[in-house]
Protein backbone atom coordinates (compact mmCIF):
# COMPACT_ATOMS: atom_id res chain seq x y z
CA UNK A 1 0.00 0.00 0.00
CA UNK A 2 1.12 3.72 -0.27
CA UNK A 3 1.19 3.85 3.53
CA UNK A 4 4.07 1.11 4.28
CA UNK A 5 5.43 1.89 0.63
CA UNK A 6 6.12 5.51 2.74
CA UNK A 7 7.35 4.52 5.59
CA UNK A 8 9.71 1.90 4.16
CA UNK A 9 11.13 5.30 2.28
CA UNK A 10 11.24 7.11 5.55
CA UNK A 11 13.16 4.20 7.44
CA UNK A 12 15.18 3.78 4.75
CA UNK A 13 16.32 7.82 4.38
CA UNK A 14 16.68 7.75 8.26
CA UNK A 15 19.42 5.00 7.77
CA UNK A 16 20.96 7.04 5.43
CA UNK A 17 20.94 9.95 7.68
CA UNK A 18 22.71 8.13 10.43
CA UNK A 19 24.95 6.15 8.35
CA UNK A 20 26.35 9.74 7.12
CA UNK A 21 26.54 11.21 10.72
CA UNK A 22 28.40 8.23 11.83
CA UNK A 23 30.85 8.75 8.85
CA UNK A 24 31.38 12.46 9.48
CA UNK A 25 31.66 11.88 13.17
CA UNK A 26 34.74 9.24 12.30
CA UNK A 27 35.93 11.21 10.02
CA UNK A 28 36.24 14.16 12.82
CA UNK A 29 37.76 12.51 15.06
CA UNK A 30 40.32 10.80 12.18
CA UNK A 31 41.37 14.39 12.10
CA UNK A 32 41.60 15.19 15.63
CA UNK A 33 43.90 12.02 15.96
CA UNK A 34 45.92 13.57 13.02
CA UNK A 35 46.12 17.04 14.43
CA UNK A 36 47.44 15.33 17.69
CA UNK A 37 50.02 13.24 15.62
CA UNK A 38 51.40 16.72 14.32
CA UNK A 39 51.69 17.91 17.91
CA UNK A 40 53.49 14.50 18.75
CA UNK A 41 55.90 14.94 15.63
CA UNK A 42 55.85 18.63 15.97
CA UNK A 43 56.90 19.68 19.78
CA UNK A 44 59.77 16.80 20.07
CA UNK A 45 61.42 18.43 16.94
CA UNK A 46 61.38 21.73 18.20
CA UNK A 47 62.92 20.94 21.62
CA UNK A 48 65.71 18.93 19.80
CA UNK A 49 66.27 22.46 17.73
CA UNK A 50 66.43 24.72 20.86
CA UNK A 51 68.90 21.81 22.16
CA UNK A 52 71.23 22.12 19.28
CA UNK A 53 70.13 17.91 18.05
CA UNK A 54 69.04 18.85 15.29
CA UNK A 55 69.37 21.31 12.50
CA UNK A 56 66.55 22.35 10.07
CA UNK A 57 67.06 23.29 6.76
CA UNK A 58 66.05 26.95 6.60
CA UNK A 59 65.24 27.16 2.82
CA UNK A 60 63.09 23.64 3.36
CA UNK A 61 61.17 25.48 6.40
CA UNK A 62 60.48 28.34 4.31
CA UNK A 63 58.63 27.17 1.09
CA UNK A 64 57.07 24.12 3.40
CA UNK A 65 55.56 27.60 5.56
CA UNK A 66 54.41 29.29 1.88
CA UNK A 67 53.17 25.68 0.85
CA UNK A 68 51.17 24.32 3.48
CA UNK A 69 48.82 27.69 3.46
CA UNK A 70 48.56 27.57 0.31
CA UNK A 71 47.20 23.39 0.54
CA UNK A 72 45.42 24.73 3.49
CA UNK A 73 43.59 27.15 1.72
CA UNK A 74 43.10 25.06 -1.29
CA UNK A 75 41.56 22.08 0.63
CA UNK A 76 39.03 24.47 2.36
CA UNK A 77 37.90 25.72 -0.91
CA UNK A 78 37.52 22.55 -2.52
CA UNK A 79 35.76 21.08 0.35
CA UNK A 80 37.68 19.03 2.57
CA UNK A 81 36.02 19.92 5.53
CA UNK A 82 37.77 18.74 9.23
CA UNK A 83 40.22 17.08 6.84
CA UNK A 84 42.07 20.68 6.68
CA UNK A 85 42.71 20.32 10.45
CA UNK A 86 45.15 18.39 10.56
CA UNK A 87 47.36 20.79 7.97
CA UNK A 88 46.77 23.61 10.05
CA UNK A 89 47.74 22.48 13.10
CA UNK A 90 50.86 21.36 11.00
CA UNK A 91 51.06 25.15 9.17
CA UNK A 92 51.62 26.47 12.82
CA UNK A 93 54.54 23.84 13.64
CA UNK A 94 55.96 24.99 10.10
CA UNK A 95 56.20 28.39 10.75
CA UNK A 96 57.69 28.08 14.09
CA UNK A 97 60.48 26.15 12.77
CA UNK A 98 61.24 27.98 10.00
CA UNK A 99 61.39 30.91 12.37
CA UNK A 100 63.71 29.19 14.94
CA UNK A 101 65.66 27.59 11.71
CA UNK A 102 67.26 31.12 11.29
CA UNK A 103 68.92 31.24 14.13
CA UNK A 104 69.61 27.09 15.34
CA UNK A 105 69.33 25.74 12.08
CA UNK A 106 71.70 24.40 9.28
CA UNK A 107 74.46 27.59 8.55
CA UNK A 108 76.87 25.27 5.87
CA UNK A 109 74.53 26.02 2.58
CA UNK A 110 75.89 25.10 -0.46
CA UNK A 111 75.19 27.52 -3.93
CA UNK A 112 72.95 24.13 -5.21
CA UNK A 113 70.70 24.45 -2.22
CA UNK A 114 70.14 28.16 -3.21
CA UNK A 115 69.46 27.38 -6.49
CA UNK A 116 66.95 24.56 -5.84
CA UNK A 117 65.29 27.73 -3.52
CA UNK A 118 64.92 30.06 -6.31
CA UNK A 119 63.15 27.44 -8.87
CA UNK A 120 61.19 26.78 -5.80
CA UNK A 121 59.59 30.50 -4.86
CA UNK A 122 59.73 30.91 -8.78
CA UNK A 123 57.35 28.32 -8.72
CA UNK A 124 54.94 30.62 -6.81
CA UNK A 125 54.80 32.64 -9.98
CA UNK A 126 52.07 30.88 -11.52
CA UNK A 127 50.49 29.86 -8.54
CA UNK A 128 50.22 33.82 -8.10
CA UNK A 129 48.59 34.16 -12.02
CA UNK A 130 46.12 30.82 -11.73
CA UNK A 131 42.48 31.10 -10.07
CA UNK A 132 42.08 27.17 -10.33
CA UNK A 133 42.55 25.99 -6.75
CA UNK A 134 43.37 22.33 -7.95
CA UNK A 135 46.10 23.74 -10.37
CA UNK A 136 47.60 25.77 -7.29
CA UNK A 137 47.68 22.60 -5.66
CA UNK A 138 49.49 21.05 -7.79
CA UNK A 139 51.61 23.54 -8.05
CA UNK A 140 52.37 23.73 -4.26
CA UNK A 141 53.52 20.37 -4.11
CA UNK A 142 55.68 20.28 -7.26
CA UNK A 143 57.50 23.14 -5.20
CA UNK A 144 56.88 21.57 -2.11
CA UNK A 145 59.11 18.56 -3.50
CA UNK A 146 61.50 20.24 -4.79
CA UNK A 147 62.43 22.13 -1.61
CA UNK A 148 63.26 18.95 0.19
CA UNK A 149 66.05 18.63 -2.09
CA UNK A 150 68.34 20.67 0.41
CA UNK A 151 67.72 18.73 3.61
CA UNK A 152 67.83 15.05 1.69
CA UNK A 153 71.38 16.25 0.75
CA UNK A 154 71.44 17.61 4.23
CA UNK A 155 70.71 14.49 5.89
CA UNK A 156 72.33 12.34 3.48
CA UNK A 157 75.87 14.19 4.68
CA UNK A 158 75.19 14.97 8.12
CA UNK A 159 72.46 12.25 9.07
CA UNK A 160 72.91 13.43 12.83
CA UNK A 161 70.93 16.74 12.05
CA UNK A 162 68.15 15.54 11.81
CA UNK A 163 65.26 13.35 13.82
CA UNK A 164 63.54 10.50 12.12
CA UNK A 165 60.39 11.22 14.95
CA UNK A 166 58.74 14.11 13.15
CA UNK A 167 59.11 12.48 9.40
CA UNK A 168 57.42 9.59 10.53
CA UNK A 169 54.92 11.05 12.72
CA UNK A 170 54.09 13.08 9.25
CA UNK A 171 53.33 9.90 6.79
CA UNK A 172 51.08 8.49 10.41
CA UNK A 173 49.20 11.97 9.84
CA UNK A 174 48.99 12.59 6.35
CA UNK A 175 47.64 9.03 5.88
CA UNK A 176 44.90 10.16 8.78
CA UNK A 177 44.22 12.97 6.79
CA UNK A 178 43.45 11.30 3.64
CA UNK A 179 40.95 9.10 5.56
CA UNK A 180 39.67 12.15 7.25
CA UNK A 181 38.41 14.26 4.48
CA UNK A 182 34.93 14.94 3.41
CA UNK A 183 35.13 15.47 -0.05
CA UNK A 184 38.06 13.11 -2.52
CA UNK A 185 39.91 15.34 -5.43
CA UNK A 186 43.25 16.18 -6.55
CA UNK A 187 43.60 19.22 -4.59
CA UNK A 188 42.21 17.36 -1.11
CA UNK A 189 44.25 14.60 -1.39
CA UNK A 190 47.60 15.15 -3.48
CA UNK A 191 49.61 17.03 -0.64
CA UNK A 192 48.88 14.01 1.99
CA UNK A 193 50.26 11.63 -0.75
CA UNK A 194 53.53 13.43 -1.85
CA UNK A 195 54.38 13.83 1.62
CA UNK A 196 53.88 10.20 2.37
CA UNK A 197 56.18 9.48 0.05
CA UNK A 198 58.63 11.95 0.99
CA UNK A 199 58.42 11.49 4.77
CA UNK A 200 58.89 7.83 4.26
CA UNK A 201 61.85 8.32 2.16
CA UNK A 202 63.14 10.85 5.11
CA UNK A 203 62.54 8.85 7.98
CA UNK A 204 64.03 5.78 5.90
CA UNK A 205 67.13 8.07 4.91
CA UNK A 206 67.70 9.38 8.47
CA UNK A 207 67.29 6.01 10.24
CA UNK A 208 69.32 4.22 7.79
CA UNK A 209 71.78 7.09 7.47
CA UNK A 210 72.21 7.47 11.32
CA UNK A 211 72.79 3.28 11.95
CA UNK A 212 75.75 3.56 9.78
CA UNK A 213 77.37 6.08 11.34
CA UNK A 214 77.21 4.93 14.60
CA UNK A 215 78.71 1.43 13.25
CA UNK A 216 81.58 3.78 11.70
CA UNK A 217 82.17 5.17 15.10
CA UNK A 218 81.94 1.52 16.98
CA UNK A 219 84.19 -0.03 14.39
CA UNK A 220 86.91 2.86 14.46
CA UNK A 221 86.63 3.09 18.28
CA UNK A 222 87.17 -0.68 18.14
CA UNK A 223 89.85 -0.22 16.38
CA UNK A 224 91.78 2.01 18.54
CA UNK A 225 90.87 0.30 21.38
CA UNK A 226 92.63 -2.78 19.90
CA UNK A 227 95.53 -1.58 18.18
CA UNK A 228 97.30 -4.46 15.84
CA UNK A 229 100.56 -5.43 17.17
CA UNK A 230 103.60 -5.33 14.70
CA UNK A 231 106.04 -8.05 15.23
Amino acid sequence: SPISISCTTNVFIEIIKTDRRYTIFMKEIIAVIAAVLALIGGIPYLRDVFRGKVQPHPYTWLVGTVVSAITFFGMLVKGAGIGALPTAVAEIFTVIIFITSLRYGFKEIPKTDSLFLVIALLGIIPWILTKDPTLSIIIAVTIDVVSFIPTIRKTWKYPASESPTIYFMNVARHILTIFSLQTYNIATTLHSIAMILINTCMTVLVVRKQKSSKAAVKTKTKEVSDPVTIQ
